[in-house]
């Protein structure tokens, strides 16, 4: 059978059915758009690998259907036709998919590598009868019977057919406005209270981490970041999540915005470099098509490129002789068990598996419950304590702080893009800012993946140089990431030149400062905490595992007094301030850090003009 489309989109009263020929490019840059011809391009998870991140390459193939007609059709036209399986079954045991969630817990997120990761695993089966067949009997299921979704569709490329309905919009973009949408946490419907899962700090913390994330991608792709709405509740027939929608103005190519936003966060974790290297280790085995995207590229009637690209999850693969494939994954954080992470794949996997005749169908849940007082008000409290920077809309130049303005900064990622997050903030408050990576700091010959012009950097020419946040153990002297951090603090402290350590900066700058560090029992992994920084009451968000620890509120160092704001129960440091530098723990550009815009407006200034010459304090 030739290639063809059928596409549900969210609010539309109709299937659009899209026929033409598929070709097989091996990159994104390579997806045919041209003006007045769709392009639907089915694209793997391996393609994180055009990011320079680490995979289990499978091969899977980047397939496009360059259209040639279109038409529509009534939603009945497809009904939900008879379809049988078997030989049904996870290809990890509960028992074996539990032991690799404690694994990472314990392995990963309590070692600082990041603060959720996601671990998929497969429920396998084979087709009894024709494919393509099986195939629309699923999709009409799926139409017939699903809620809540983004797109419902069965994409059949000539070598794979892929049928599902996903409730997640990875990115759009449309007349300008770049958008995307993260959900996150997971009700099963009928299970308990809704008002008891709002309220859960699990569910709570682990949509606030992939909101932040997300948050890092827009501002790499939208000129000025992104402005935050919701939360809103997303129904689906046996589950019930929660979702925000971000949107910025942008004017990169669309091809572009898809490879700097591979892949979400709901899908890989956080901070996304460090969880594929995570994902890789644990799962040991390529993922198909699981955690990419299905993209629709196209153009406007004003001939700007547009794109609606949906995450590739709650979809089965169907090979031409009836292989089946649905790989489902959990979002692990610090507060997940076992147990939890368990139910909670088996939950996701429910829809496709009931449209597939797996599992038991179930009614669609009431909505009665959801669109209670109760329930609005829960929602509306998830903002309470956010950062109004995202979720407020202001004119330029309203943040500007004069000792600030038209001076430059660089930043200085440590393989964390809440960097880019940062960079715009440090913008609002009117610095020019450059971020760059780490390894600009190792010699040419070392990073030669490097561009040229990204090493020329001249980091000692700046204003003020910002050693970033990234994963890892501060204390590691093997690590070539952190010696190079450590390299460049200790530069910038000699030459009394103004220096911010932000996360990972600053645990490398407290040790060098002579303090100890220590891994916490319990780690601060999207937590938000009201704490008193220098006098101040500060609501802030942290993302760490490691911390610095002080017995005293103020030492003399080589490079100066410095005051250290700690906790008083367990002398964790907060922050700390000496003359020309300054180190925070926490993420000031964070969505949890309600007050991390006012911590640097009240921290910068001071810092940048408070350099001293080596001759004193000597």
């Amino acid at each position: 059978m030739r290639p063809f489309a059928l596409l549900h989109r969210d609010g539309a009263d109709h299937v659009e059915v899209l026929a033409g020929d598929v070709v097989t490019v091996a990159s994104l840059d390579d997806i045919p758009l041209h003006r007045g011809r769709p392009t639907l391009a089915v694209i793997p998870y391996r393609q994180i690998t055009e990011r320079g991140f680490d995979c289990v390459d499978d091969g899977a193939p980047l397939e496009c259907l360059v259209v040639r007609s279109s038409s529509t059709e009534p939603l009945d036209a497809f009904p939900a036709g008879p379809l049988s399986i078997s030989e049904g079954g996870f290809d990890l045991s509960d028992d074996a998919y539990g032991t690799i969630v404690e694994d990472v817990l314990r392995d990963e997120i309590g070692h600082g590598e990041g603060a959720n990761f996601v671990i998929h695993r497969v429920f396998t089966a084979q087709i009894d009868g024709d494919p393509i067949s099986a195939a629309r009997a699923a999709f009409g299921r799926l139409l017939s019977s699903e809620q809540g979704t983004y797109w419902t569709f069965l994409v059949h490329t000539g070598t794979r057919t892929l049928v599902g309905a996903t409730p997640e919009r990875h990115v759009s973009v449309a007349d300008g406005i770049t958008m995307m949408n993260p959900i996150s946490g997971t009700f099963r419907n009928g299970s308990g209270r809704l008002l008891d899962f709002l309220h859960d700090p699990k569910e709570v913390e682990e949509l606030y981490m992939v909101l932040d994330e997300e948050l890092k991608m827009m501002a790499t792709v939208a000129e000025h970041g992104g402005q935050v709405a919701g939360p809103y509740l997303k129904q689906m027939t046996h589950l019930t999540h929660t979702e925000y929608l971000l949107a910025g103005r942008g004017s990169l190519d669309v091809r572009d915005v898809l490879r700097e936003t591979m892949f979400a966060p709901t899908v890989t974790g956080s901070p996304i470099e460090n969880a594929c290297r995570v994902i890789a280790r644990h799962e040991r085995r390529g993922r198909g098509y699981y955690a990419g995207v299905l993209a629709l590229l196209d153009h406007d009637d004003q001939g700007r490129q547009t794109l609606d690209a949906p995450i590739l999850i709650r979809t089965a693969e169907i090979s031409p002789g009836g292989a089946l494939r649905v790989p489902v994954g959990a979002t692990l954080v610090r507060h997940s068990t076992a147990a939890g992470e368990v139910a909670e794949t088996h939950t996701k996997a429910a829809g496709i598996l009931a449209a597939l005749g797996a599992v038991a169908s179930r009614p669609a849940p009431e909505a009665a419950e959801s669109e209670s007082p109760e329930v609005r008000a829960a929602l509306a409290a998830r903002n309470d304590g956010l950062a109004r920077f995202w979720l407020d809309s202001r004119a330029p130049g309203a943040l500007t702080v004069p000792g600030l303005a038209g001076r430059t900064a660089v930043i200085v990622d440590g393989e964390d893009t809440f960097t880019a997050m940062l960079a715009h903030q440090l913008r609002a408050l009117g610095l020019a800012v450059t971020v760059v990576p780490w390894t600009v700091l190792l010699p040419a010959s070392a990073a030669q993946d490097e561009p040229a012009t990204t090493r020329a950097v001249d980091l000692g020419g700046a204003d003020l140089v910002i050693a970033g946040p990234g994963p890892g153990d501060p204390g590691d002297e093997d690590d070539p990431k952190m010696v190079a951090m450590r390299g460049l603090i200790m530069g910038r402290l000699a030459e009394r030149k103004p220096l911010l350590a932000v996360c990972l900066g600053h645990q490398i700058l407290a040790s060098l400062l002579g303090l100890a560090l220590h891994r916490r029992d319990s780690p601060y992994q999207g937590l938000a905490r009201e704490v008193d920084l220098f006098g101040t009451r500060r609501r802030i968000g942290f993302y760490s595992s490691f911390t610095a620890l002080s017995p005293v509120p103020e030492l003399t160092t080589a490079y100066g007094r410095v005051d250290i704001a700690r906790d008083p129960g367990d002398g964790a440091v907060h922050a700390m301030r000496g003359p020309g530098f300054a180190g925070l723990q926490f993420h000031p550009e964070s969505v949890l850090s309600r007050d991390g815009v006012a911590v640097l407006a009240e921290l910068l200034p001071e810092l940048m003009s408070d350099v001293i010459s080596p001759a004193k304090n000597g």
